[in-house]
């Protein structure tokens, strides 16, 4: 079950949303989310379910014990590795070693359980917690069962601290303006990926599905710059989602996104992107290894760690692990320019407007062939595309034809949106609006909650007419 389809948005929803609002008192409701939450999750399969819970008890008896016991930690540690490394890069590294000469070793057929890597990170960061603070430590099951199995955030995130949600779990509150605000928010997410990614999507999966040959500089930018909207509406669309439905039960779960695509520099773009994921590599991995305190060149080691692990997070497979290091290359590459120009010193980081153009451009366009890379299904499809970006322009029919197939009305008018809403222009509209006072912000307010149930009806419309399009990230 995914937040787009038709069952969750008209029957699980609703009955999930009017229980909970009718139960009485915060354990029936907490019980009552984690029974919702695990059966979203058994949609996915029934066998994932047990896999979730005996990760979530493995936690939870080490947080029982973690405190000030190292041994405790590590075996956490351990337990919550070796699960992921199992099902999600078992059948990779057998892969990867029967290419070398005279190895045969029968590749193991494991299924990925939906959103293994989200709530591993969630386990391990709890257990890590309650080892450095003892009073973060829980003794009650249900309660790091429903943080770590909530279903708004279970299978792509955000991902979220137990800090940040244990004094909700105990006590939250729940207003209709709370309801309304995290209802249109969802709205929001929810178009975001129906009405931007997927449209952007299918120009991608048709390009990418195209003979080499009928590829030109023309079709191969089209396809990396849909792929820079699909991939960015399609998670910020689902964290929207996740968050919305987080505030509907009384859950504030932090922003995930903060437009990335404005960012100056490649460090700026991971201080925008994926907020949750680099914070959580940068609080459990960059410092432990020592961050940036034991010289430079053991900062850029560890910053290249870094980044070879994120790419190896999102997925068994070697165009993610050049996509971490590739940006792990230009984070270092930007920190030791900073160092050996002494930008950023005495007022010499003041840019004037076409440094400010260049920066930005220069910062696109890595993450865009980044995201190439992280597209294609191996090395050699990333170079092929990456090669017909800059081939020049063919006059083959069959080029003619795909364009003509991508550029449609439908998928002009995506575009359009993504660029706008890739910006914080609407947010800024939307900031002054709050500004307003006396009937001015009275029928503003009214015309935003009229404009989200426009928007739900359009999502409505284009759900009966679209076939089904999985979420990215529930791949990792």
């Amino acid at each position: 079950m995914v937040f787009s389809s038709v069952i969750f948005l008209f029957l699980f929803l609703p009955v999930v949303l009017g229980c909970y609002y009718l139960l009485p008192g915060r354990e029936a409701k907490n019980l009552w989310l984690i029974a919702a939450s695990l059966l979203f999750y058994a949609f996915s399969g029934l066998w994932y379910v047990l896999l979730l819970l005996f990760s979530v008890f493995c936690n939870y008896l080490a947080g029982l014990f973690v405190s000030g016991r190292k041994s405790v930690l590590c075996t956490a540690v351990v337990v919550n590795l070796g699960i992921l490394g199992v099902f999600k890069y078992l059948t990779f590294l057998v892969r990867t070693v029967d290419q070398l000469p005279g190895v045969a070793i029968p590749v193991p057929s494991i299924i990925l359980p939906v959103g293994i890597s989200f709530f591993t990170f969630q386990g391990l960061s709890y257990v890590i917690d309650v080892y450095r603070n003892e009073r973060l430590k829980s003794t009650r099951f249900q309660d790091v069962l429903l943080y770590i199995a909530l279903f708004p955030q279970l299978v792509a995130g955000p991902i979220v601290r137990y800090e940040d949600v244990a004094g909700e779990i105990q006590s939250r509150r729940r207003t209709l303006e709370q309801l309304a605000k995290g209802l249109r928010r969802f709205i929001v997410g929810l178009s975001k990926k129906l009405l931007i990614a997927d449209v952007c999507g299918s120009v991608v999966t048709l390009i990418y599905s195209a003979e080499r040959s009928v590829l030109d500089s023309r079709v191969a930018w089209l396809a990396a710059v849909c792929y820079l909207l699909q991939i960015y509406f399609d998670f910020s669309g689902y964290s929207d989602m996740a968050i919305g439905l987080g505030l509907c039960f009384g859950f504030h779960f932090k922003e995930n996104f903060n437009y990335p695509y404005i960012s100056a520099s490649i460090q700026e773009f991971w201080r925008r992107w994926h907020i949750s994921l680099s914070t959580w590599f940068r609080e459990y991995l960059y410092i432990p290894l020592g961050g940036n305190r034991k010289g430079k060149a053991k900062t850029y080691r560890n910053k290249l760690i870094v980044f070879f692990c994120t790419g190896l997070w999102h997925g068994a497979n070697w165009t993610f692990i050049i996509w971490g290091l590739w940006h792990g290359f230009f984070i270092v590459a930007e920190d030791a320019a900073k160092k050996l120009f002494g930008l950023g010193k005495h007022g010499k980081n003041r840019r004037n407007p076409v440094e400010t153009v260049l920066k930005h451009l220069y910062t696109l366009l890595v993450v865009l062939i980044g995201f190439v890379i992280f597209r294609a299904d191996n090395m050699g499809q990333a170079f092929s595309m990456i090669g017909a970006m800059f081939s020049g322009i063919s006059a083959s029919a069959q080029t003619g034809l795909l364009l003509a197939q991508c550029l449609t009305p439908l998928t002009m008018f995506a575009l359009l949106l993504g660029l706008v809403g890739s910006t914080p222009v609407l947010p800024l509209v939307c900031r002054k609006a709050e500004q307003q006072t006396g009937s001015v912000y009275v029928c503003l307010r009214v015309l935003s909650y009229a404009g989200a149930l426009a928007l739900l009806l359009v999502d409505i419309l284009h759900l009966s007419a679209a076939s089904y399009v999985p979420f990215i990230y529930f791949q990792f």
